[in-house]
């Protein structure tokens, strides 16, 4: 079994995916379907939403620009994802008896990656699905017959209080059953109350929620084979199926769009600092690798993989900021509201004044401007939005870590040549200038839903801002200016120097001008 590659392994197995229709688990399903191409099914597990039932769901999700490769690759692919009707916050997850049965007789690959990932999430609905979740997973895992491997979706942040990070479950503050026996009577009142004491030092419900999950994944498994892949910051493709395909506005992407609108000029981060991003389609290869090692291979213990980039291939948030700056005047976005011009602070006074002036006062200019025009203001409201999003993300910006990747590299190292063409995760083959040009048009493409056949039409809108701006700029300068020198005599006596030196200049241009000629 050593030696059987990656696509051997997964041939004829079956697959049970939660998370399916999140980022992470769309473009995981994809790679399953077009480089394991005898997979004998997949199931998705999958909740009604919106009025539509889960085939409905599953049908969408399929017919997404995605799964283009693959459709054109393996016609009939579809017919290997099955959707199973579930829900994480539900008992059993959710699922029926005899859906159930399906999976316990069929499944051998569990993939979890079903959570949530908002920052700000209450806690008691962050551990129901970040930790009871992982609970109802192991439960079934338990009846599953022929279960070769489970592999968990953490974040490489789930320990962020720590700066040295290993690769290693570490044990936390608060054992999780007692902190799920708590929740389930305290009030909600109590709970938001104590809140921040529980989860410091962590910034968020999120990073702490996950490391309880890690734990009780750990403390739970019996003699299930578990791994933990624990991804940084998830950002678009480097190259399959497409470059730079991203379809939420989750972490670096909502900033991305935020820049390449003009609404969004100033962070709070270190310039200097690790943008640790981490292309979705490599983070699915690190995913599909770790459960063929840990079916295979048989670890006596849980390996855990930081697939993180920062010790590996480093960019920092100061290269994303003129990357961005750079391609979003390349390629810019339909509809700017201003020019693309993103910068990071690590002092708080700058921050704070720049975005009085540089976001809030234009937002209630523009909104002026739109109600006379007779339309209804949005700037304001769209600037309250943003600051808040931008603030839950100023601790992962402000700050940087150390990530151990020995069984990431261990990994790597196990891959077969051939498999290496096919699953290669290794982030030293990213080229950050390129993948940044293609996540800005992405971001573009398929999160603001633009055509790229409007990028001239578009540029030619740049060019004319860029003129309104300078104008702008000049009149509110010089505007400016004229009050200094009305109210301050130092202002004064200089702009009246700059006038006397202006006029000597212009008298003496005539003069020179003359000698010139003379002595040709």
């Amino acid at each position: 079994m050593s030696s059987i590659s990656v696509p051997e392994f997964y041939k004829n197995r079956c697959i049970f995916i939660t998370g399916g229709t999140g980022f992470l688990g769309k473009a995981l399903l994809e790679k399953l379907l077009r480089s394991c191409p005898e997979v004998r099914c997949i199931y998705v597990m999958i909740r009604p939403k919106r009025g539509k039932d889960i085939h409905e769901r599953l049908e969408a999700l399929l017919d997404t620009s995605l799964f283009d490769k693959v459709r054109t690759e393996q016609p009939g692919f579809e017919n290997k994802v099955i959707a199973i009707g579930g829900d994480i916050l539900d008992d059993n997850l959710g699922i029926t008896e005899e859906d159930q049965q399906t999976l316990v007789e069929n499944v051998s690959i569990i993939f979890h990656s079903a959570a949530t990932v908002k920052f700000d999430e209450e806690l008691k609905l962050s551990i129901q699905m970040n930790v009871l979740g992982v609970r109802k997973i192991l439960k079934l895992a338990h009846k599953i017959k022929k279960l070769e491997a489970l592999v968990h979706v953490s974040t490489a942040y789930a320990n962020c209080d720590k700066e040295q990070i290993a690769e290693a479950v570490y044990p936390p503050p608060l054992q999780p059953h007692k902190l799920i026996n708590a929740v389930e009577w305290m009030d909600d009142e109590v709970i938001t109350t104590l809140t921040p004491k529980l989860t410091k030092p962590r910034p968020n419900t999120y990073t702490y929620t996950k490391s309880m999950a890690e734990y009780l994944l750990t403390e739970e498994r019996g003699d299930i084979p578990v791994a933990i892949v624990r991804p940084s910051i998830v950002g678009a493709t480097w190259l399959e199926p497409v470059p730079g395909w991203v379809d939420n506005f989750n972490g670096p992407t909502g900033l991305l769009a935020a820049i390449g609108k003009g609404v969004l000029r100033i962070m709070k981060g270190d310039f200097h600092g690790t943008s640790d991003i981490i292309p979705v389609d490599i983070a699915v290869k690190l995913l599909i690798a770790a459960a063929w090692y840990t079916a295979v291979e048989r670890p006596k213990d849980v390996k855990v993989y930081n697939g993180t980039t920062g010790q590996i291939n480093r960019f920092t948030w100061g290269e994303m900021e003129r990357m961005s700056h750079q391609y979003f005047l390349k390629n810019p976005v339909n509809s700017m509201a201003r020019l693309p011009n993103p910068r990071f602070t690590k002092n708080a006074f700058w921050h704070d004044l720049n975005v009085f002036f540089d976001h809030i006062i234009p937002a209630y200019c523009m909104d002026l401007y739109l109600r006379i025009a007779g339309r209804k203001p949005i700037f304001v409201k769209v600037q309250d939005r943003l600051q808040k999003a931008v603030k839950s993300l100023d601790y992962f910006t402000s700050n940087q870590w150390n990530f151990a990747n020995d069984n990431f590299h261990m990994l790597l190292n196990k891959l077969s040549p051939e498999d290496r063409q096919i699953f290669n995760f290794d982030p030293r083959m990213i080229q950050w200038s390129l993948y940044m040009e293609n996540y800005c048009l992405g971001t573009k493409k398929f999160v603001l839903k633009e055509e790229l056949s409007e990028l001239p039409a578009a540029r030619r809108a740049l060019a004319r801002l860029k003129k309104i701006t300078l104008v702008f700029n000049t009149i509110l300068a010089i505007v400016i200016w004229r009050v200094l020198v009305g109210r301050v005599r130092v202002a004064r006596d200089l702009w009246n120097l700059v006038l006397r030196w202006t006029s000597y200049i212009l008298m003496k241009l005539p003069r020179a001008f003359k000698s010139s000629s003379a002595s040709a």
